[in-house]
């Protein structure tokens, strides 16, 4: 009798247990339709506030972690192999989706904006973050270093509001930002090897410094050539399957994530930066394009092709280049706000595991002097000589968000350094949540203002050429 009573006690345990997940997954599906319908319906609500769809991610993931509703629990102590291997994904692709957007002419000067912003600029922030980590927070020069990976480079993730409008769109600051987040998430990623050299890792990287060296000129050279070769390959083979032979039409979503995954892939195994490699396939990728389209936006070149008449869009050669290259930005767009949506929840429960840590003085300072100073300062020094007013400088000094690129880098150094850079993890933790909340606040009402201004400067051609960042 008592073992049969035994038994049935097991039995309700499994059972109640099996119960209380299938209630679990339940709610999760429930929380995540909610949230997706709300954002939606809610988008332009949003755009008009001093909010973002980011600070209302972080805010739930917050909520729904480890000290609140414990229905996700991210800690940054145990293996984090996994977490990194989705938001390196994350990463791609929206590398991949800001590189589409950039529809300018490689010859024009409106690309010197990003490209100083994305490299010195990001160079002389790394240097002051390495130095205040050293003497203010007394890290060795190999965390140190780690560090100043993470934090330097903006979030081409979160910067939907600060991003180009559509492809084609010039706009100098928009121009400027867009570019930055396709250059630096890249470039950081030398100076995170650097920190693990100096850390003693040498199975990631050589220590000595002039193969070191090389292996940065190769890792950047290779991957500017290995994604123009994915990027206009796939073009010229695309288009001329189309426009020949009738042949594969549709499907834009598999292209653009075969051709992120093949560039990707052939960038690491390349030795390069893959991250550089994306972006890059995706300005490629945009050039074919404008080279095909010539100076009419491609949305204007598409305006007259009804919905029954994509398939005819898609093989006419006048047409081809726009539809395909329109239909791939479209796809990746849409699953880069999946991503945004998956990694920010992911954040703000690390967040939530970890706030006690977070909420220090010895975590927060270093976050506001990067805000307040060392990015001021490295935005400054790089658009010297740069023809751009006193209200340009200002907005390009302050929008640099910080997000999924910098919790990146933190999961990378985690997995391969372990306990030697756990203490870097309160920092980035709360520079991200500080960016969060602060920039995205402030980009709205900020961009509005500004746009208002550019309007009234509009009206006077001398005065718009005078203010055109060169």
């Amino acid at each position: 009798m008592e073992h049969r009573l035994r038994e049935a006690t097991q039995r309700n345990a499994l059972f109640n247990r099996a119960e209380a997940l299938m209630l679990i997954e339940a709610v999760w599906f429930m929380l995540v339709g909610v949230l997706l319908v709300a954002i939606a319906l809610g988008r332009g609500l949003i755009a008009r506030l001093p909010l973002s769809g980011a600070m209302v991610y972080l805010g739930v993931g917050f909520l729904i972690g480890a000290q609140g509703a414990g229905l996700l629990s991210v800690s940054l102590d145990g293996n984090v192999r996994l977490l990194r291997l989705v938001t390196e994904v994350g990463l791609v692709v929206s590398l991949f989706a800001i590189g589409m957007h950039l529809r300018v002419p490689l010859r024009d000067r409106l690309w010197r904006l990003p490209l100083r912003l994305g490299f010195p600029a990001m160079l002389i922030t790394v240097a002051i973050v390495a130095a205040v980590a050293v003497w203010g927070l007394h890290f060795q020069l190999g965390p140190a270093l780690l560090l100043a990976a993470a934090l330097a480079p903006t979030d081409p993730v979160l910067a939907n509001e600060l991003r180009v409008r559509e492809a084609g769109d010039d706009e100098p600051l928009r121009f400027a930002l867009s570019g930055e987040g396709g250059c630096n998430d890249g470039a950081a990623y030398p100076v995170a090897l650097a920190g693990f050299a100096l850390c003693g890792m040498s199975d990631l990287v050589s220590r000595q410094p002039a193969v070191f060296a090389l292996s940065v000129v190769w890792g950047m050279g290779g991957a500017i050539l290995i994604g123009w070769i994915c990027g206009t390959s796939m073009v010229k083979l695309v288009t001329w399957l189309r426009t020949r032979y009738g042949e594969a039409i549709g499907l834009e979503g598999f292209l653009a994530l075969g051709l992120m995954a093949i560039c990707y892939g052939a960038a690491l195994v390349a030795h390069t930066i893959a991250f550089i490699a994306v972006f890059v396939a995706g300005v490629a990728l945009r050039h074919e394009e404008l080279k095909a389209t010539g100076d009419t936006p491609p949305s204007e070149v598409l305006a007259d092709v009804e919905h029954g008449e994509k398939q005819a869009a898609a093989t006419d050669p006048e047409l081809a280049h726009a539809y395909m290259a329109e239909s791939m930005m479209g796809f990746t767009v849409e699953i880069e706000r999946i991503v945004e949506f998956a990694l920010m929840l992911a954040i703000g429960s690390a967040l939530s595991s970890h706030w006690r840590e977070v909420l220090t003085w010895q975590a927060i300072w270093p976050a506001l002097l990067l805000l307040l100073v060392a990015r001021p300062i490295g935005t400054s020094i790089a658009l010297l000589g740069v023809r751009a007013d006193g209200y340009q400088r200002i907005l390009i000094a302050w929008m640099g968000i910080r997000g999924v690129g910098a919790f990146y880098y933190l999961l990378f150094a985690l997995e391969h350094g372990g306990k030697l850079v756990r203490p870097l993890v309160p920092i980035v933790l709360a520079t991200v949540a500080l960016s969060v909340i602060v920039h995205g606040s402030s980009a709205t009402p900020a961009l509005e203002r500004y746009e208002r201004r550019q309007q009234r400067r509009d009206s006077t051609p001398e005065e718009e050429a005078r203010t055109r960042p060169q």
